[in-house]
């Protein structure tokens, strides 16, 4: 096990009816005026925001709305969140919704406290911010972890990149994650959201060569056991509150560092989608990344096929072939890929319906390895081609 560090400061404020007790929460740090960052009419016809904007208004509390979150959100709409919050000078931002409205609130906090640096740097890693705005967030899809991760991951429109970055201005102050409000998230989003929640583990678990980490392989399969099982319930029955809440205690536990502790790993399936989704706004994250996981998978195991195999067993449920170590490893990956199906998710690019085009994998890898200067490290490293191999596969 490597040497590491923990730290996930964010207060966690989990179950029914939570999101009425915002004021009072922001009040107690003692916030005079917020800005409500939210996505589309959601929010609006669930009567959430009218419920955040009472609970503020019973504490005093002045608020300024900016809404238009989107999927994959725009750095170009974090930069119209910036100037408002210094023009209204407001102290704390709450993300109302999803990973897309929590990223964007992230950037705004921290282009906000530091407006003397174009916020693209930060995520070029040409600067760091050494400051941003409090923040916390309403959570409303169980999917990317974002309410308790120290990522942000933003699309520039203008150059066609989705980059993301790590910093500890990212961590929300708090979070108020109601599984209720989730029993509205369709079929597609509920799939996109398990399958989001899954590879933020299966990528630490298999994106790396580090050995003797058995208490944090154990966390994480466990929780790549409840999510699977979670994931088909919800899928079936939305309104299940058990199976709704194990997703957003799976989507926080996946993705604020717990399921990597002690293991070198690159989250190399992710550096794929993100370019796909770059190119290709339409393409939802969760579902970009089942159309190439097991593509991605079945190209790399044979390089540990123990490591593929001990998921497959231990988590798949298949049996061990002692002597043939790779079959037991591809079944584990076909049982993964039946149950993406069995949500109705895609399993292959033509699936995803965006008009993906083969000429395009090029262009891709080269953004993804940074003009040809980048290789992914990993159990098997990728390089330019090794990139447009795998987009190949999963065609």
């Amino acid at each position: 096990m490597n040497n590491f560090e923990y730290y996930v400061p964010t207060r966690m404020i989990f179950g029914r009816d939570t999101q009425k007790q915002v004021g009072a929460i922001i009040r107690e740090y003692g916030f005079k005026k917020v800005m409500i960052h939210y996505g589309g009419g959601s929010v609006k016809k669930t009567g959430l925001l009218d419920q955040v904007t009472d609970s503020l208004k019973e504490q005093g509390i002045g608020y300024v709305l900016f809404g238009g979150a989107q999927p994959n959100p725009t750095l170009s709409l974090a930069k119209e969140g910036i100037d408002l919050c210094i023009k209204e000078q407001v102290d704390f931002i709450l993300a109302v919704g999803g990973g897309s409205a929590i990223d964007s609130a992230k950037c705004i906090a921290d282009g906000a406290m530091n407006p003397e640096t174009d916020p693209w740097k930060f995520f070029m890693k040409e600067a760091l911010p050494q400051k941003a705005l409090p923040h916390g967030c309403i959570l409303t899809l169980s999917a990317s972890g974002s309410e308790s991760s120290a990522s942000c991951v933003i699309t520039n429109e203008e150059s066609g990149l989705k980059r993301g970055f790590n910093s500890p201005t990212h961590r929300p102050l708090f979070a108020i994650c109601n599984p209720e409000l989730t029993f509205t998230v369709n079929k597609f989003q509920t799939g996109c959201g398990t399958v989001d929640i899954m590879m933020h583990t299966l990528e630490r678990y298999l994106g790396g060569k580090t050995r003797d980490t058995d208490l944090t392989d154990r966390l994480a399969e466990s929780i790549l056991i409840s999510v699977m099982e979670a994931g088909a319930v919800a899928d079936k029955n939305p309104e299940d509150y058990e199976a709704r809440a194990a997703l957003m205690w799976a989507g926080s536990l996946s993705h604020n560092d717990l399921t990597g502790l002690g293991r070198e790993y690159m989250m190399q399936v992710h550096q794929l989608e993100h370019e796909l989704s770059g190119m290709y706004p339409s393409v939802a994250h969760g579902a970009g990344l089942s159309a190439l996981f097991c593509s991605w998978a079945r190209y790399v195991c044979k390089e540990d096929p123990m490591r593929f195999a001990q998921l497959a067993v231990r988590v798949l449920k298949e049996e061990m072939n002692f002597e043939d170590p790779l079959q037991t490893a591809l079944k584990g990956i076909d049982s993964l890929e039946k149950y993406f199906k069995s949500l109705e998710m895609p399993v292959t690019l033509r699936e995803l319906e965006a008009g993906i085009k083969e000429d395009d994998f090029e262009a891709m890898a080269e953004k993804c390895s940074g003009g040809n200067t980048r290789i992914l490290p990993g159990i098997k490293a990728l390089g330019k081609a090794e990139m447009i191999e795998v987009y190949k596969m999963a065609f």
